[in-house]
């Protein structure tokens, strides 16, 4: 009997689990993927909002507020690169300035810090690529760039290291309540614990109606992105937004954490919580849409594009309650954007919710803020990497050219806490497959890696999942 297992393995339930993982309680952490960070987590625009966009008196507000000052602490402590390049927001005519000014005003209300509204001049001096229809913006020097999938990975290590049990394969199927608490039945075991957490993102509706009536519905709206070679990477500085409508932030253009150019999303409801397929008309889309903002953007360098779904609640804001007919049951639901600028506040108010319940709980004299340091070879200098290599051979081996790789980083990340399984697991992790050949020179090196390390047969290695065979005999 677990004290408490959290349902989802995304930077919601991994930032749960971390922030759980400071109290002595037994916890288990749940996924129905073969890696954490495998839904939205792993497919978003990776920003850090400032906050001024949420409507004030929300828990969308209170929470990117909050979670916003916390990011510079949480990734010092886990080494996950973290950027405060700040955003803008463009205006190209007079309706779009008066968004601009109640962005501004509603920033004010809910305490975002160092706001301005700029002038042309104030921004193309800043963002000289703009195009010149630019008539004026929101500038948020708070915001910040960060890679999510990383983020969620380190966590769930660090909880790992702290006590938290990762299962992943454990589709939910069920869940009973029983006289202790819950019995979470997927479908390679039971689970049993005094109190459940659910943050299964757009799934998240329908692990709360296996214990009380449906109370709220997670709709899927899937965002496609392209992402440009690191060669115009710095086409841009800032987070670039255009006016937000109804739908949505619109199409941005932003650095990435890592130095691509990331261009995207467009906004798409659709129904099946599974659908992350792309497709030439919507990018197609994404690109005339992005070109309102900078007509230079040279999508000829696309390496790739992909696709995620955010999880939008018919409530219109974050739903982070007990539910009323499930004593004991917390949803952590309708988590989308600003979600991942809140998670570490989310992660305090769930928590606090729990002691709430409880009573009390007793914190940890034993644990552990910070996890081991990543070696990032290609960031040390001649001297420092001769030592490595002097130290351990397999950190002289380049396995991915693209992004220059070693080999000791992939077997690092493999024999980590909540360490790499797949193919795609290690490309979140240290970015072979991310460069310009997408893995075409370094996945087959990987997948012997992995096989090696393992004690596996190569052919049982998957790409991101337990039917996605690559080889077969």
């Amino acid at each position: 009997m677990y004290d408490v297992a959290v349902i989802g393995a995304g930077i919601i339930g991994t930032f749960v689990a971390r922030e759980l993982s400071k109290y002595d309680l037994k916890i288990v952490l749940i996924d129905k993927e073969a890696d954490v960070a495998n839904g939205t987590t792993k497919a978003n625009s990776a920003i850090v909002h400032a906050g001024y966009d949420a409507l004030p008196g929300t828990l969308k507000a209170r929470l990117n507020a909050r979670g916003n000052t916390l990011y510079d602490q949480v990734c010092k402590q886990l080494d996950v690169p973290f950027k405060r390049i700040g955003s803008l927001v463009i205006a190209t005519n007079k309706e779009e300035m008066d968004t601009i000014k109640v962005l501004h005003r509603r920033g004010l209300k809910n305490c975002i810090p160092a706001m301005k509204i700029l002038t042309k001049q104030e921004i193309i001096k800043m963002e000289p690529n703009l195009n010149e229809n630019v008539i004026g913006g929101l500038y948020a020097p708070t915001a910040g760039i960060v890679s999510p999938w990383e983020l969620a990975e380190a966590l769930a290590e660090n909880a790992v290291d702290n006590g938290v049990e990762l299962k992943l394969e454990r589709e939910v199927i069920d869940i009973k309540k029983i006289e202790e608490g819950y019995c979470i039945y997927t479908k390679a075991e039971n689970i049993s614990a005094r109190y459940v957490i659910n943050c299964a993102g757009v799934y998240a509706d329908k692990i709360n109606e296996m214990v009380t009536s449906k109370t709220f519905t997670i709709h899927p709206r899937r965002g496609q992105y392209n992402i440009l070679d690191k060669s115009v990477g710095n086409l841009v500085n800032h987070v670039i937004f255009q006016a937000p409508t109804d739908l949505g932030k619109g199409v941005l253009v932003a650095p990435t954490v890592h130095g691509n150019l990331l261009v995207g999303p467009d906004t798409e409801d659709i129904i099946d919580k599974e659908n992350t397929a792309t497709s030439s008309e919507r990018i197609a889309l994404i690109r005339k849409t992005a070109r309102k903002t900078i007509d230079k953007i040279p999508f000829h360098k696309t390496i790739t594009s992909f696709a995620g779904l955010r999880a939008t609640p018919d409530t219109g804001d974050f739903i982070i309650q007990e539910a009323e007919e499930a004593k004991g049951f917390i949803n952590v639901a309708g988590i989308e954007s600003p979600g991942l600028s809140a998670a570490p506040a989310i992660a305090e108010y769930t928590v606090d919710l729990l002691k709430n319940l409880v009573g009390s709980l007793k914190e940890k004299t034993d644990f552990k803020p910070e996890r081991r340091p990543v070696l990032r070879f290609m960031e040390l200098n001649a001297e420092e990497k001769a030592a490595v290599i002097k130290k351990d051979p397999r950190y002289g081996r380049i396995i991915c050219r693209c992004e220059s790789i070693t080999e000791g980083e992939i077997v690092d990340a493999i024999h980590r806490s909540a360490g790499a399984r797949t193919v795609d697991a290690i490309k979140r992790r240290v970015r072979p497959g991310m460069g310009r050949c997408q893995g075409g020179f370094c996945g087959p090196r990987v997948m012997e890696i992995l096989a090696r390390e393992l004690g596996k047969d190569i052919t049982e290695i998957v790409k991101d999942g337990p039917k996605s065979y690559i080889l077969i005999n």
